[in-house]
């Protein structure tokens, strides 16, 4: 059988040699890179750098006299329509590359249509375990997993991000009861799961109350907190989308649950998710993969990470976050691997290439193949550095997000301790 993408190459490469005795049929003309994250929706703060990233790709690319045009699709924070531009990206657009980012219900699909179209597509903002298992034909087989050839991933991994929530949590006294708040979506069941926090918690002597899976978008979480305060949680985690966590903590308070800990995966990652709760967001904790501190330098522009970050605030007039330094790895990844490349317009060079990758980004080094991973995720996996970090409300209002726990990366410098909530 030939397949779309055997087709194209075939026939571009009779055309291409025909004319010009090249064996690539773009040669001379600009590389075509889709880019894929939730412009709109519930997961839209995810996006919000995107404008001033591809900007600044683009200057960088030319300056450096790589050929290269973006074309932006919004995944509507929907799965299905992540996938759907995926479609038109590559059917309709023909590009020569993909990138995705921000969580499973966007990376998954857009990875899953490259991989079937055999299109290069590098990914991130999703940990690594929801990625590589939920898109596997049997996610409770292990023996089925499979390898993938065109699609690269780099971020962190539940184990780190679970290894950062207890060693914060063991620095303050407590009865050790944790109440969970797990959505029903790719990242909640991922980590309600054996690979996920209640394992590894009960091992290190927590014991976890398990609320059941909710729906995302859900307005009453009356049941969870009620859950919570009869088991005296002194401690409580999750990961909810940040409207869920403005709703649940709102109530939670109404309702008399303070626990000594928040500390909420995702949900937490953006300065205003913070500031919508005021008072309420003081010393609530979250997993920390980028910010100005990280001694990482950008490879596309020479940026270090405190500079990037006050780029991005200067152009866009806001606080920065933490999807900025990893949108820009993105494109640091698509540049370094296009120069690297003979044939940027063969997808199955350019997946080589990719593979080959090792790089110093503004994010940390990104290579695969390392053994840092089990060897089913060692081909298409890159895991990345993750600390912990607790938000602090300044006098004139605005929320730091400061580093209280580096186990995962020692040679990113803390800037305190954790602090309980009061």
């Amino acid at each position: 059988m030939i397949d779309r993408r055997t087709l194209l190459k075939g026939g571009a490469v009779s055309a291409a040699a025909a004319t010009l005795g090249l064996p690539a049929y773009a040669r001379g003309g600009p590389i075509r890179i889709g880019y894929v994250s939730p412009g709109s929706g519930p997961l839209s703060a995810f996006s919000e750098a995107d404008d001033f990233m591809v900007a600044q790709f683009l200057k960088a690319a030319e300056a450096q006299g790589l050929a290269v045009e973006v074309t932006v699709k919004d995944s509507q924070s929907n799965p299905n329509r992540a996938a759907e531009v995926a479609r038109e990206l590559i059917t309709r657009d023909e590009v020569n590359l993909l990138l995705v980012a921000s969580t499973p219900e966007t990376t998954n699909p857009v990875c899953s249509i490259a991989e079937s179209e055999e299109i290069p597509v590098i990914s991130s903002v999703a940990p690594w375990q929801p990625w590589f298992i939920g898109q596997q034909g049997n996610p409770g087989d292990p023996g089925s997993w499979q390898e993938f050839d065109y699609a690269y991933h780099f971020f962190w991994g539940l184990e780190d991000n679970v290894g950062a929530f207890l060693r914060m949590w063991e620095s303050i006294e407590t009865n050790r009861k944790v109440g969970a708040l797990w959505p029903n979506d790719g990242d909640g069941n991922a980590w309600a799961s054996d690979v996920g926090l209640p394992a590894a918690a009960a091992a290190a002597g927590f014991q976890v109350t398990d609320a059941g899976r909710y729906q995302n978008l859900s307005d009453d979480f009356s049941a969870q907190i009620g859950a919570f305060k009869r088991e005296g949680c002194e401690i409580m985690t999750g990961i909810p989308i940040p409207p869920d966590f403005t709703t649940f903590w709102t109530q939670a308070r109404q309702q008399g649950y303070a626990p000594k800990i928040v500390s909420i995966a995702k949900a937490l990652l953006f300065p205003e998710s913070v500031e919508a709760l005021g008072d309420l967001g003081h010393n609530l904790s979250c997993e920390l993969y980028w910010s100005p501190a990280f001694p990482y330098a950008s490879s596309l522009t020479g940026e270090s990470a405190k500079d990037l970050a006050a780029a991005f605030e200067d152009a866009a007039g806001r606080q920065w976050t933490q999807p900025v330094g990893f949108a820009h790895a993105l494109f640091e990844l698509a540049a370094d691997a296009l120069k690297r490349c003979d044939d940027p317009t063969d997808g199955d060079a350019l997946a080589e290439t990719i593979a080959a990758t090792s790089l110093d980004t503004v994010v940390g080094n990104v290579g695969w193949g390392k053994d840092n991973l089990p060897d089913f995720a060692r081909k298409n996996v890159a895991k990345t550095p993750l600390v912990g970090g607790q938000w602090r409300r300044e006098d004139d209002g605005r929320f730091e997000l400061v580093i209280v726990e580096n186990g995962n990366a020692p040679e990113i410098p803390l800037g305190g301790t954790l602090e309980p909530i009061g």
